[in-house]
C-alpha cells in the first residue's frame, strides 16, 4: 500500500513514460474520416467522469490535472458542451466513475487503480446508497449538477476500470436511437481514451472534443491526442462541436 505521495508520484510517473512510448506522431492526421458526416438526429454528447475528485480544487487528483485543465479551460468547455446539448434537445449521456466498498475487497489491481484506491477517488457508500455523495469526491462538479441532474440526462451505470465495458452505456445509447457521440471528459488518456475505444469497436462514430478533456500533465495529454486523431472519427474543438449542434 502506498502513501498518498509516493502514490501521486508513481500515477504521474506512470502517464509519463506512457506518453513518452507513442514516438510516431507523423503517422497521426486530425483530418476527419473520409465520408464522415454525422446525422444530428443520432448524435448525443457524452461527458467520462465530470467529478469532484477532478474537476474540484478540492478534488483527490486536482493536483495532477489542474495544470491541463486550466490552459485548455476545460471546465468551461465542458460546460459549454452541456449546455448547448441541453438548449438544442441533444441527448446527453454521463458515464461516472464510483468505487463501493466491495470493490476495496479486490485481489489484484494495475499501478494506477491502486493509486486510485490508495487516494480514495470516486468511493460511495455502496451500489444503493448514495445518500453520503453530496459535496465528496465522487459527487459531480458543483456547476454542472444542475444539467445532469435535470432527470433528462442519461447517467449510466458507473464504469470501473478505465472503459465502458462494465457498465450499460452502449446498450443506452442503442436504446436511445444513438450511432455517434461527441466525447469530453476526465481523464483524457485513460478513461476518456478507453471509452473512445470501446465505442469505435462497437460501430458507433466518435467525435473527440480535445479542449473539452483534462489530463495529468501535457505528455499523458498529447498522447490522448495522438490517440483521437488515429482512432476518431473526427477530432474537434468546443467551438466547432457547438456549431455542429446548433
Amino acid at each position: 500500500m502506498f502513501g498518498l505521495k509516493s502514490s501521486r508520484k508513481g500515477f504521474a510517473a506512470a502517464l509519463a513514460v506512457a506518453g513518452a512510448m507513442l514516438t510516431f506522431a507523423g503517422c497521426a492526421s486530425a483530418e476527419p474520416a473520409a465520408g464522415f458526416q454525422p446525422d444530428p438526429a443520432r448524435t448525443a454528447v457524452l461527458i467520462t467522469d465530470p467529478q469532484n475528485d477532478f474537476m474540484s480544487e478540492k478534488g483527490a487528483a486536482w493536483g495532477l490535472v489542474k495544470g491541463n485543465v486550466e490552459r485548455l479551460h476545460t471546465r468551461e468547455n465542458i460546460a459549454k458542451l452541456i449546455a448547448s446539448a441541453k438548449s438544442e434537445d441533444v441527448p446527453l449521456f454521463v458515464s461516472p466513475h464510483y468505487y463501493f466498498p466491495q470493490d476495496g475487497g479486490w485481489l489484484v489491481r494495475g499501478p494506477i487503480q491502486q493509486t486510485l484506491h490508495d487516494i480514495h477517488m470516486f468511493e460511495v457508500a455502496g451500489p444503493v446508497d448514495y445518500s453520503k455523495i453530496a459535496g465528496t469526491g465522487a459527487d459531480f462538479y458543483g456547476p454542472l449538477k444542475p444539467a445532469i441532474l435535470d432527470g433528462e440526462t442519461v447517467i449510466v451505470s458507473p464504469h470501473k476500470i478505465y472503459g465502458p465495458e462494465s457498465n450499460d452505456l452502449v446498450m443506452q445509447l442503442r436504446k436511445h436511437g444513438i450511432d455517434t457521440v461527441i466525447m469530453g471528459g476526465f481523464a483524457a488518456n485513460l478513461c476518456t481514451d478507453s471509452h473512445m475505444r470501446e465505442l469505435v469497436e462497437q460501430g458507433f462514430n466518435v467525435v473527440m472534443v480535445e479542449d473539452a478533456v483534462g489530463a495529468p500533465g501535457e505528455e499523458a495529454y498529447d498522447a490522448a491526442v495522438l490517440n483521437y486523431s488515429m482512432i476518431a472519427n473526427a477530432v474537434w474543438t468546443t467551438d466547432e462541436a457547438v456549431a455542429f449542434l446548433k
